[in-house]
């Protein structure tokens, strides 16, 4: 018997709950595989590896989130704050009718946490994928900021959730229209 004024939560679709949850959890674990890899191999090479001439591997330590932005803001806080959005995604999954959502959903959580484990176990998020470019007459390289798979997912998921809602959303409501 529940507890009064306890409501369960529906979900929508189980099938698509299942996948976005697994596409999550496999997030999470080849982010934290790749991650352990790299600091290993950057052990031995801590001036880093040039893999291409606009690429290499790096050991870099992010406080912040995107673009070291609030890295004064303390690890909890942003720990904190990266477990709610992750909990409010996994709501949001309860009630998601469409595969790309779900997908979406499933990746940008699973990048999320991700960095929430690296945050928590070592204060920082550990970046390694260094992207450059030099431009035509200059000595200097322009960096795109260093990051990593989590970080990637998070790009795609929101990609994902954001063509989802341009497109999809739209022959939804025709279809429900009809």
């Amino acid at each position: 018997m529940k507890p009064r004024g306890m409501s369960r939560i529906t979900i929508a679709d189980r099938r698509l709950f299942r996948l976005g949850t697994l596409v999550a959890v496999g997030l999470i674990a080849a982010d934290q595989a790749t991650k352990a890899l790299m600091l290993q191999v950057m052990e031995a090479h801590p001036f880093g590896i040039q893999v291409l001439p606009f690429f290499s591997l790096v050991a870099a330590w992010n406080p912040g989130v995107s673009f070291s932005l609030l890295r004064h803001a303390g690890t909890f806080v942003l720990a904190g704050g990266a477990i709610a959005v992750s909990l409010a995604l996994l709501f949001w999954l309860t009630r998601v009718e469409a595969l790309v959502t779900a997908i979406g959903i499933g990746c940008v959580a699973g990048g999320a946490i991700g960095n929430v484990i690296d945050r928590v176990r070592a204060g920082a998020v550990f970046d390694f994928l260094d992207f450059y470019v030099r431009l035509p007459g200059s000595q200097d390289y322009y960096h795109w900021p260093a990051f990593n798979l989590a970080d990637s997912s998070i790009t795609v998921g929101v990609l994902l959730l954001l063509y989802d809602g341009l497109f999809h959303r739209v022959d939804r409501a025709k279809t429900e229209q009809s």
